[in-house]
C-alpha cells in the first residue's frame, strides 16, 4: 500500500476539482447567456444591477417572522425565549402586543379574526419598527 497511496489521493482531488469547476461554470450570473430574459430583468430592476440579488426588506422580515411566532404561541400559555424564536428584543415586544391583542380577538370573534388580526398588527408594528431605517442599538434591539 505504501508505493500507490498517491494515485487515489490525486484521482479524489481531481474530481473535487472537476466538480468545483462544473459547479462554479454552472452558477453564471444572472446576465448572462444562460439566464432568462425575466430573470435578468427582474434583477435589473431590484438593484440597477443585473448580478445583485434582491434583499428582503427588514420590515417584511420582521411581518413574517412575527406573524409565524404569533400563531405558534396564541394558543401557549407561554412565550418562549426570543433569541431561541430568532428575533430581536424589539420584535420579541412586537411578537407579546400582537398575541394579546390576537386572544382578546379571538375569545371575541374567534380563531379566523385572531388570525387576520395577527397578519395585520405584525405587518403594521413592523412596518412602524423599520420606518426610519431599523433600531440603532445593535442586533439584537
Amino acid at each position: 500500500m505504501g508505493t500507490g497511496g498517491g494515485a487515489p489521493r490525486r484521482g479524489a482531488v481531481l474530481g473535487l476539482v472537476l466538480v468545483t469547476g462544473a459547479l462554479v461554470t454552472g452558477c453564471g450570473e444572472s446576465g448572462s447567456p444562460g439566464g432568462s430574459a425575466g430573470t435578468r430583468e427582474a434583477a435589473a430592476t431590484v438593484s440597477g444591477s443585473p448580478s445583485s440579488p434582491a434583499a428582503t426588506p427588514p420590515e417584511d422580515l420582521c411581518a413574517r417572522i412575527v406573524a409565524h411566532w404569533s400563531r405558534e404561541v396564541l394558543d401557549s400559555s407561554t412565550y418562549g425565549d426570543y433569541q431561541s424564536m430568532g428575533l430581536s428584543n424589539g420584535q420579541y415586544e412586537i411578537l407579546m402586543a400582537v398575541v394579546d391583542a390576537a386572544r382578546a380577538e379571538k375569545k371575541r370573534a374567534g380563531e379566523q379574526a385572531a388570525q387576520r388580526l395577527i397578519d395585520r398588527r405584525a405587518r403594521e408594528r413592523c412596518e412602524e419598527r423599520y420606518r426610519d431605517g431599523g433600531p440603532s442599538g445593535g442586533p439584537w434591539s
